[in-house]
């Protein structure tokens, strides 16, 4: 059984994120923000829907937290995010301090490690490899429906 305070724990809400983009036909990357143990925010990749090349899971997230909580600042907040951020979303996370990244899967074309965790916030701390398989299961299920 989980502790409810787990990163397993967020990472699976994270993937029930990813899983109701893949609904809407989004690609399946989903995040969870939290404060304190609590959540202060969830989305999913939402760019077919709003037609917006930067409605990415983690903006979304970052942008409702920051509404929650009334601060552009999250320095005391955990991304938990389904795939390793790309260039774009490591830079909001820079921007706003979040004080831990947790990912999923990695993103070898296209997520932020390929330039390292310099991108990142000094302050900001980074964990991934988080439930790993499952997450990079849910975009190879994906992209596999959508090539056939």
């Amino acid at each position: 059984m989980l502790s409810v305070l787990s990163d397993e724990y967020f990472m699976d809400l994270a993937i029930r994120e990813a899983e109701r983009g893949a609904s809407d036909g989004e690609v399946p990357v989903g995040a969870i923000i939290t404060c304190q143990g609590s959540i202060v925010a969830r989305a999913h990749n939402q760019t077919e829907r709003l037609q917006d090349s930067t409605a990415h899971a983690e903006l979304l997230a970052i942008t409702a937290a920051s509404a929650h909580l009334g601060s552009k600042w999250l320095p005391q907040c955990t991304l938990f995010v389904t795939l390793e951020p790309c260039l774009m979303c490591a830079g909001a996370v820079y921007w706003a301090r979040l004080g831990r990244v947790v990912y999923g899967a990695s993103d070898d074309k296209r997520g932020f490690m390929q330039y390292g965790k310099g991108l990142l916030h000094p302050t900001t701390k980074l964990e991934f490899g988080v439930r790993h398989d499952v997450c990079l299961q849910i975009l190879q299920q994906f992209f596999t429906l959508k090539r056939t």
